[in-house]
C-alpha cells in the first residue's frame, strides 16, 4: 500500500488537491481511498457527493470517507470516559459538564489517527490519500504518537503500580474508586494502535506527505516551517503543488499584477524547495467540483509525472560511526535557522527544538553511554557530534 497525506494552510485548495491526486490514481487503476481527516470535511463538496464514517463509493476504484470523531471516541475512549465521570460526580460535578470535561484533549487527531491505521491494515486499497487538516493540527496529529510514547513508557508504568499498591487500602476507607485495570488497558491499546500507524506515516517505503501553498508570502512562510517541523518528527515531504496560479499572457493590468507577484513568490518556492519536484496548478475559472473537474485538475497539475512514486533523499534521522570512538546523531532539518535551534541532552534521551515544535529522541544504545562534544546546522543538516564516555563503557 501507498499512503500520501496532504496539508497545507487553511484555504489553498488541500482538499482539491487531494481529491484531485485520488481520482488520478483510480482512473490509472489504482484502487483508492481519499479520507478526510479535516473536521471542516469539505471533501464530500470536492467529490460532489455525500460522504459518511464508513468508505463511500465514488467511482470505480475510487472511495471516500469523512472521519466520525465522535463515533470513533465512543469506540476507544468511553471506558477510560466513564472512569473519569465517576470520579467528577462524587465530588458533585454536574453530568453534562462532567460529559465536557472529560474529552480527551485532542481527540479529535488522536481519532483520525486510529482510523488512518484501521484502512492501513483492514483495508484493500493500493492507495490511501489522506486529506489532513490544515498544518497547525496536522503537526499535533503527527507529534502525538511519540509524545504518547514518552508518558506510556516513563510515567504510566509507575503510576499502575502506585494504584494496584494503594487500591485494597483505599478500597476498605471508601474513597474515590481507583481505575480499574481495564481502564489502563484502554491507554495502552491506544499507545499501541497510534505506535502502529506511526510506524507507517514514517516508513520511507510507504508514506509521504506533499505540502500545498499558493503563491503568497505568508502561506510560503508557514509552508517553509511546516516542511522543518515535519522533517524534525521524522516524516517525509516528497512535493509541492503550488496552486491557483494565475496564467501569464494579455493586456488586464490587474492580472498582470498578479502575475507578476507570484512570479516573485513561486521563485523563492522553487528555491526554497528544491530538490523536490515543485508542481503547479493553475487558477482555474471555475471551482474544481466533481470528478471530471478534478481529473482535469490533476492532469494539468501532474501532466505526465509519476506522482505515486517513493520518496527519495537522506533518511530523517541515521547515526554515523567515525574513528576513535566518535558518533554523529544525523537529523535531517531543511530550512531550519540556527537562532531557532535548540539542544538538550537528558538522561538517556535528546530533546530538539526548532522554534515552536519540540521532539524527544531516545537515543540508541550505543549513543547513551556517550557524552556530546558539540552541534552544527550545516547545509539544513543537524549534526550532533558524541564520543565514548570512558565512565561509561564497557563494551568494544
Amino acid at each position: 500500500m501507498r499512503v500520501l497525506l496532504f496539508t497545507g494552510k487553511g484555504g489553498v485548495g488541500k482538499t482539491t488537491a487531494a481529491a484531485a491526486t485520488a481520482t488520478l490514481a483510480a482512473n490509472r487503476g489504482l484502487k483508492t481511498l481519499v479520507l478526510s481527516t479535516d473536521s471542516a470535511h469539505s471533501l464530500a463538496d470536492a467529490v460532489g457527493i455525500p460522504l459518511g464514517p464508513e468508505p463511500t463509493e465514488i467511482d470505480t476504484g475510487l472511495y471516500g470517507q469523512q472521519v466520525d470523531a465522535q463515533r470513533r471516541f465512543e469506540q476507544t475512549w468511553r471506558e477510560v470516559q466513564d472512569y473519569l465521570i465517576t470520579l467528577l460526580d462524587r465530588a458533585g460535578v454536574d453530568p453534562m459538564e462532567a460529559e465536557e470535561l472529560t474529552v480527551l484533549p485532542g481527540a479529535e487527531e488522536v481519532l483520525a489517527l486510529l482510523e488512518v491505521r484501521r484502512q492501513i491494515a483492514e483495508g484493500p486499497w493500493d492507495l490511501l490519500v489522506v486529506d489532513c487538516a490544515p498544518t497547525a493540527e496536522t503537526l499535533r496529529l503527527l507529534a502525538l504518537p511519540e509524545a504518547l510514547g514518552w508518558y506510556m513508557d516513563r510515567v504510566l508504568p509507575m503510576e499502575r503500580r502506585v494504584v494496584r499498591a494503594l487500591r485494597p487500602v483505599l478500597g476498605r476507607l471508601g474513597g474515590a474508586p481507583l481505575p480499574a485495570d481495564s481502564v489502563f488497558d484502554a491507554i495502552t491499546r491506544l499507545h499501541a494502535e497510534l505506535g502502529e500507524v506511526h510506524a507507517v506515516l514514517t516508513d520511507p517505503t510507504v508514506s509521504s506527505i506533499r505540502l500545498v501553498l499558493t503563491p503568497e508570502t505568508m502561506v510560503l512562510a508557514e509552508a517553509r516551517r511546516t516542511l522543518t517541523s515535519l522533517s524534525l518528527y521524522g516524516y517525509r515531504v516528497d512535493a509541492v503543488i503550488a496552486n491557483r496560479v494565475f496564467p501569464s499572457g494579455g493586456e488586464d493590468v490587474w492580472r498582470a499584477g498578479w502575475v507578476a507577484a507570484q512570479r516573485d513568490v513561486l521563485a523563492e518556492v522553487e528555491e526554497s524547495f528544491a530538490p523536490l519536484p515543485i508542481y503547479r496548478a493553475a487558477y482555474r475559472a471555475g471551482e474544481p467540483v466533481g470528478l471530471s473537474e478534478l481529473a482535469a485538475f490533476a492532469a494539468d497539475t501532474y501532466a505526465d509525472a509519476d506522482v505515486f512514486a517513493l520518496p527519495v533523499g537522506p533518511e530523517p534521522i541515521s547515526v554515523e560511526r567515525g574513528d576513535d570512538g566518535h558518533f554523529t546523531l544525523v537529523l535531517t532539518l531543511p530550512l531550519a535557522d540556527k537562532r531557532d535551534l535548540d539542544l538538550v541532552r537528558r538522561g538517556d534521551e535528546l530533546v530538539v527544538t526548532v522554534g515552536a515544535h519540540r521532539r524527544v529522541l531516545s537515543l540508541p544504545s550505543v549513543l547513551r553511554r556517550c557524552v556530546v562534544e558539540g552541534a552544527e546546522l550545516v547545509d539544513a543538516t543537524l549534526r550532533v557530534e558524541f564520543c565514548l564516555d570512558p565512565d561509561q563503557w564497557t563494551g568494544s
